[in-house]
């Protein structure tokens, strides 16, 4: 008779106050989109230090001036490269989870942005997992490219962002922290 494995999993809350998202663009365009008014909910099963499963879901406002909204060494503003002012939120829900390795997961999703939703695939990795004042919290962080083109977005908006030109993709970082 063959003995049954037990595995030991848990699922982890998303801590949407101490999770943020990173939106940037060729040539230093950068914008910090913090979690403490945007909308991030969601969970992760972790076994073993490694994540079996995730479920990631966000809304992003980019138009909400109490964001905390910050453009970093860049004379082009987010709204000029995301239409903030048609279409003010980006979400993100993920529809799959694949484990490849230890070190290799992606995450499967519908995201969108200009009111346009597309199926994207991004990296997943878990970062760290820590325990501070009895409270254990693990850092998954979410990376991928965009495609500009794939949401109407102008890839090379040169006279739309004071003659400096922008690459077409747009790199998407969330880093997520969940607790348990």
């Amino acid at each position: 008779m063959a003995a049954t494995l037990q595995m030991n999993t848990t699922k982890w809350s998303l801590n949407s106050n101490q999770s943020d998202v990173l939106i940037k663009a060729r040539h230093s365009i950068i914008a910090y989109i913090s979690g403490s008014l945007n909308k991030f909910k969601g969970s992760i099963d972790i076994h073993d230090n490694e994540v079996e499963d995730a479920c990631v879901e966000f809304v992003l406002d980019i138009k909400n001036q109490e964001s905390r909204l910050k453009n970093i060494d860049s004379p082009v503003y987010l709204n000029e490269y995301l239409d903030s002012n048609t279409f003010p939120n980006i979400t993100f829900r993920s529809t799959s989870f694949q484990k490849i390795s230890a070190n290799i997961n992606f995450l499967k999703g519908n995201l969108t942005v200009n009111n346009i939703t597309k199926t994207v695939e991004l990296d997943a990795q878990l970062v760290n997992i820590t325990t501070q004042n009895g409270i254990r919290t693990a850092v998954f962080e979410v990376t991928g490219e965009i495609k500009r083109n794939d949401f109407n977005l102008n890839a090379n908006a040169y006279h739309h962002t004071n003659g400096i030109s922008l690459g077409q993709d747009i790199s998407l970082i969330a880093t997520l922290e969940f607790v348990i």
